[in-house]
C-alpha cells in the first residue's frame, strides 16, 4: 500500500473464533470505509463511542484517522476480506509518553476479539515509540470497553468522574501480559484448527480415477479408514471414485466442506485455492510438491484473504484418530493406530517412520500433521492443539525450521509442564557455519542455538528417529526418576557390565548399595549372588527371586530407577521361570521407572504388556541408558521453578538507543563500533570495563599512559583502524610497556607498520592475573539473541569450551551458562584457589543479555577476554557490530 501513512507491513492474525483478519495501518484511501464503519453503527453504539450521536461524528472520525500523519499518532484497522471491521488509534498530542486511545468495532462483530487484537498491536507499536501508558475516557455504562481494558493483562486503573470513567493502562511488558496474550492466542489458534483437524466435511480435489495418484490414495485412506462425516471427491471426469460421490468442481459440491485436500498439479494450485476460498472452505491441505515462489505467494495470499488455514504444500497429510471422526487424510501405507501421541513432522519419510513405530509400540497416535514446507500451520500450532485436545499425553516433533522460535519456546515451556515434548534435532551439522569475523559468531553454530532453545523450553532433544522412539517408550510407560541414581540387576555378569558402561556414558550414577540394602537383597537372591552395582543375580535366579530383588531396590531411598539386563538361559527354561514376567507384575504400584535390556531382542525397543501398564524393553544397553537419561533431564527441568529475568540497576536504555542511532546515521550499512562508541554503549548497561584511554598522537599516548599506569607502571597499547577485529593476529598489540620511551617506541612502530590505516590507539593498564573468559552475543534473525559464555583468550575457538542460552536470560539460565563449560571448576575455586567474583560474572551476563534484548540493531558483541578474579570481573577487550534493523515484537499475535 503505497499511501500507508504510518509505515509497517500488513499482518494477519486470528480472532477469538479462529477467523483471520488483516491488521494494518490506516491509509488515505480508507476514508470511505471508515466513515461507513461509523455510519452503520447503531445509535446506542455511536453514543457509547462518541458520548453522543451526531451526523458529523462518522465524517470527523474518518477525517482524523486519514489525515496527514503527525508525530505521536497511530491508527490501525482490522480488515476482513477487504472490509474494514475495526479501528484503534492513539495520540500523544505531540508531548509526553502518555497517549489517548480510542477503539471502534463494527456492529455484529463484538465479542470476537477484534478490539483486543487491535489494542495488542497498538501496545506493541506504542512501546517501540516510547509510549509508556494509554489513557481512555469511557461512559461508565460501556461495560464492553471497560472489560477489554481490564482483561488485557496490563496494569489498569479507573477514576470515576460523574457518568464517565478515566482508564489508565500501563504498557509494561511483563510475564502477566505475555501470558494473557498467549492464552488469547492459544484459544484463537485452536479454534482456527477445528476445520482442519475436526472437519465436518472433506473434499479431495484431484482424486484420479486410476490407481497410482496421490489424490486417489488419500481418498482411499479416508474412505477405508471409516471417516465418519461427509466425504466428496472433485474430478470433472467422474461421478464416483472408490464409491465416493464425485463432483466437477468445489462450487458444485452439495455442501461446503470445512477441509479441502488439494492433490492437483502445481500450476493449478493457486487457482484451485481461490475457488475453495470463494466457496467458503476454511482449511486447505496441499499435498502437491514443486510450487514455484510465485505460486506459493499466490497460495498463501489466497489463504489469508479468505481465512483458510494451510498445511503444506509438499506434505504427507494429516490424521486424527478420534473414534468419533477417524480422519486419515494421508497417503501412508497403513492407518495409524489410535492412541495418545501427537506427531508433527516436516519430512513425510520421518512421519511414516514415527507412525509405524508408535503403532508398533502400542502408544498410537492422537493427531498427526505432516507440515511439509510449513508456510502456515506450524509446530507451535500443533503444540497448542495437543495442549487442548484432552487426548494427547506425549508430543513428538520433527522440525527442520522455526518460524518464530521465541513464541515456540514460550508455548513449549507451558506445554511441556503438562506432557513430555520430544524432538529429533534435525539439521545438527552446520554446513552453513558463518565465515564470521568474531569469536562469538564463529562459536554460535546452529547446533548450539537449537540446543539452547530445546534446553530452555524443556524439550527432550534426541539425535535420531530411533532414539526418539526409545525415549517416547519410557516416558509414556514409566514414572519419572527423582534423580540419576540407577541400580542394575542382571542374570549374566557380562550383560551387567555392558549396562553399567552405558549408564556411565549417559551421565547416570551407579551408587554402591548400603550394607542394609546388601543384606536385604542377599536374603531374597540365590546362593552365589553378588550384590554390588550391578547386582549379579546369577543364572540360577528364579522369577520370584528377581521380582523380590527389584521390589526391594524400588523401595530403597538411594535408588531412582532400576535397569534389568537379562539373557535367556537353559536354567530358566528348565524350571519354567519367565524372568521378564517378574518385571511386569503390577507396575501400577511402582513410583520409580524400571526398564529391561534383552540383548536377543529383535526390535530396538518394545513395550511389554504388564499388569496395569507396560514396561519398555531395549535390545541395546545404550538405548536403555539414553532413554533413562532423557527421563532424568525432564524430571530435573520439571522440579526447577520457572526462572525470572532479574531487574537491573543503572541501565540507560534511551541513551543506548541514542548511541546506536547516532552510529547508524553516520554508517547506513552498519559496522563495528569504534572504541569510544563501544565503551559508551557498554557503559549504558553498567558492563565493567578495564580503564582505558584513546590517543591519536605519540604525545597523547604518553600522557594517557601516565594517567593509567598502576602500581607496577606497565601499560598495554592496542592499535585501531576501522575494520580491525583480531588485533593479536595483526600484531597490533604491545604488552608490558614501561616508561615513556617504550610507549613512544610502540606508538611509532604501529604508526609505521600500519601507515594509512591506523587512526589511533587504545591504552590500558596491564591487567592483573586471573581467569580469561569469553562472553558474547549473536542476534540470530530467526531465533533472536543468543548469549555465549566460556573459556576465553587467544585459543577460545580452538578449545571451543562454550555454552549458550537464548536471551532474555533468567536467573536459572545464567547459572547454567556459568556451570556448563568444562572450565567451570576454575571459576568455583579448583585445587583450593579462591572462587572468582561469581555475582559479578552473573551481572555481566545479565547485562549483556539485556543489551541484546533492548537493541535489535546489535548484530553481535564479542567480549574477549573477560578477566575474572576473586576481586571482580572486567572486560579487557570488546567489539560490537550494529546493523540497521527494525525492532520486531516476537510475541505479537500474527500469522506468518
Amino acid at each position: 500500500m503505497t499511501d500507508d501513512k504510518h509505515g509497517g507491513p500488513p499482518v494477519h492474525a486470528l480472532l477469538a473464533d479462529g477467523t483471520t483478519v488483516c491488521i494494518r495501518p490506516v491509509a488515505r484511501h480508507d476514508h470511505e470505509q471508515l466513515r461507513g464503519l461509523y455510519e452503520e453503527m447503531s445509535p446506542e453504539n455511536l453514543r457509547l463511542r462518541f458520548f453522543g450521536a451526531s451526523r458529523r461524528s462518522a465524517e470527523m472520525a474518518a477525517d482524523r484517522a486519514c489525515a496527514a500523519p503527525h508525530p505521536g499518532y497511530r491508527a490501525l484497522l482490522a480488515e476482513r476480506q477487504g472490509q474494514v471491521i475495526g479501528l484503534a488509534e492513539y495520540d500523544t498530542s505531540g508531548a509526553g509518553t502518555e497517549a489517548e486511545i480510542s477503539i471502534a468495532v463494527a456492529d455484529g462483530l463484538h465479542h470476537r476479539g477484534v478490539g483486543t487484537l487491535l489494542v495488542e498491536h497498538l501496545v506493541s507499536a506504542a512501546r517501540a515509540e516510547g509510549v509508556t501508558a494509554f489513557v481512555a475516557d469511557a461512559l461508565s455504562e460501556n461495560r464492553e470497553v471497560l472489560r477489554l481494558f481490564a482483561d488485557l493483562g496490563l496494569r489498569a486503573t479507573r477514576r470515576f468522574e460523574g457518568p464517565e470513567v478515566r482508564c489508565t493502562i500501563v504498557l509494561d511488558e511483563d510475564d502477566t501480559y505475555l501470558s494473557a496474550v498467549e492464552e488469547r492466542g492459544r484459544a484463537a489458534d485452536v479454534a482456527s484448527l477445528e476445520p482442519l483437524l475436526r472437519p465436518n466435511a472433506v473434499a479431495v480435489v484431484g482424486a484420479g480415477r486410476r490407481a497410482g495418484s496421490v489424490g486417489r490414495a488419500i481418498l482411499h485412506q479416508l474412505h477405508a479408514g471409516g471417516f465418519t462425516r461427509r466425504l466428496f471427491a472433485v474430478n470433472p471426469a467422474a461421478t464416483a471414485i472408490l464409491g465416493v460421490p464425485c463432483h466437477p468442481s468445489v462450487t458444485a459440491l452439495p455442501m461446503t466442506p470445512d477441509l479441502a485436500v488439494l492433490a492437483v498439479p502445481a500450476a493449478t494450485v493457486p487457482e484451485t485455492a481461490e475457488e475453495c476460498g470463494k466457496a467458503g472452505v476454511r482449511a486447505l491441505l496441499v499435498v502437491t510438491a514443486g510450487l514455484d515462489p510465485d505460486q506459493v505467494r499466490s497460495l498463501l495470499a489466497t489463504c489469508r484473504t479468505y481465512g483458510m488455514r494451510l498445511v503444506g504444500p509438499n506434505c504427507l497429510g494429516i490424521s486424527n484418530t478420534d473414534p468419533a471422526l477417524r480422519l486419515d487424510a494421508t497417503f501412508a501405507a497403513g492407518h495409524p493406530r489410535p492412541g495418545t501421541a501427537g506427531v508433527a513432522v516436516q519430512s513425510g519419510g520421518v512421519g511414516i517412520a514415527l507412525l509405524d513405530g508408535l503403532s508398533r509400540l502400542g502408544i498410537g497416535v492422537s493427531t498427526f500433521a505432516s507440515l511439509g514446507d510449513k508456510y502456515d500451520v506450524s509446530g507451535n500450532d500443533m503444540l497448542q492443539w495437543w495442549e487442548s485436545d484432552r487426548r494427547t499425553d506425549l508430543a513428538l516433533l520433527h522440525l527442520e525450521s522455526f518460524g518464530n522460535p521465541r513464541a515456540f519456546s514460550r508455548t513449549a515451556r507451558r506445554v511441556t509442564r503438562r506432557i513430555p515434548v520430544l524432538t529429533v534435532d534435525a539439521g545438527r551439522t552446520d554446513a552453513g557455519r558463518r565465515a564470521a569475523a568474531s569469536h562469538t559468531a564463529a562459536a554460535a553454530t546452529r547446533t548450539m542455538t537449537r540446543g539452547a532453545l530445546f534446553t530452555q523450553a524443556g524439550i527432550t532433544a534426541t539425535r535420531s528417529v530411533g532414539e526418539l522412539l526409545e525415549a517416547a517408550a519410557l516416558l509414556h510407560s514409566q514414572p519419572l526418576p527423582a534423580e540419576a541414581r540407577v541400580a542394575i540387576v542382571t542374570n549374566a555378569g557380562g550383560a551387567g557390565v555392558l549396562a553399567a558402561d552405558a549408564c556411565a556414558e549417559a551421565g547416570l550414577r551407579l551408587p554402591a548399595p548400603t550394607p542394609q540394602l546388601v543384606d536385604d537383597l542377599l536374603a531374597v537372591l540365590p546362593e552365589g549372588a553378588a550384590v554390588g552395582n550391578p547386582v549379579d543375580a546369577t543364572a540360577a535366579v528364579t522369577e520370584e527371586e528377581l521380582a523380590n530383588c527389584v521390589d526391594r531396590l524400588m523401595r530403597h531411598s538411594g535408588v531412582d530407577a532400576v535397569l534389568v539386563a537379562l539373557v535367556p538361559t537353559a536354567v530358566a527354561a528348565a524350571t519354567g521361570d519367565d524372568l521378564v514376567r517378574a518385571l511386569t507384575r503390577a507396575p501400577a504400584r511402582r513410583v520409580k521407572p524400571v526398564a529391561v535390556i534383552r540383548l536377543e531382542q529383535a526390535l530396538p525397543v518394545e513395550l511389554l504388556p504388564a499388569d496395569g501398564g507396560t514396561v519398555p524393553s531395549y535390545s541395546e544397553p545404550q538405548a536403555a541408558a539414553r532413554a533413562l537419561a532423557h527421563a532424568v533431564e525432564r524430571s530435573a527441568w520439571l522440579a526447577r521453578p520457572a526462572g525470572t529475568v532479574p531487574a537491573l540497576e543503572g541501565v540507560e536504555t534511551e541513551r543506548a538507543h541514542a548511541v546506536v542511532e547516532r552510529y547508524l546515521d553516520r554508517n547506513l550499512d552498519g559496522g563495528w563500533l569504534d572504541p569510544r562508541s563501544c565503551a559508551e554503549l557498554l557503559d549504558c548497561y553498567g558492563i565493567p570495563q578495564l580503564s582505558w584511554a584513546w590517543a591519536e598522537t605519540e604525545d597523547d599516548a604518553v600522557l594517557a599512559a601516565d594517567r593509567l599506569r598502576g602500581a607496577d607502571g606497565r601499560v598495554v597499547m592496542k592499535g585501531y583502524w576501522p575494520g580491525l577485529l583480531h588485533k593479536s593476529a595483526e600484531h597490533a598489540v604491545h604488552l608490558d610497556l614501561r616508561g615513556d620511551s617504550q610507549v613512544r617506541a610502540a606508538f611509532r612502530d604501529l604508526e609505521t607498520r600500519f601507515a594509512g590505516l591506523l587512526t589511533g590507539v587504545v591504552l590500558q593498564p596491564l591487567a592483573d592475573r586471573g581467569t580469561e573468559l569469553f562472553a558474547g552475543v549473536v542476534q540470530d534473525q530467526v531465533f533472536g539473541p543468543l548469549v555465549l559464555f566460556g573459556l576465553g583468550g587467544t585459543a577460545t575457538e580452538i578449545l571451543a569450551d562454550h555454552a549458550a542460552r537464548l536471551a532474555p536470560l533468567t536467573d536459572h539460565d545464567v547459572h547454567d551458562l556459568i556451570t556448563a563449560p568444562r572450565c567451570a571448576p576454575l571459576l568455583f575455586g579448583a585445587d583450593g584457589a579462591r572462587p572468582v567474583d561469581l555475582e559479578g560474572l552473573e551481572q555481566l551476563l545479565l547485562r549483556l543479555s539485556r543489551m541484546a534484548s533492548d537493541l535489535p540493531q546489535l548484530a553481535e558483541a564479542d567480549f574477549n577476554p573477560v578477566l575474572a578474579t576473586p576481586g571482580g570481573v572486567s572486560v579487557l577487550d570488546a567489539r560490537v557490530r550494529l546493523l540497521p534493523r527494525r525492532p520486531q515484537d516476537p510475541y505479537l499475535r500474527r500469522l506468518r
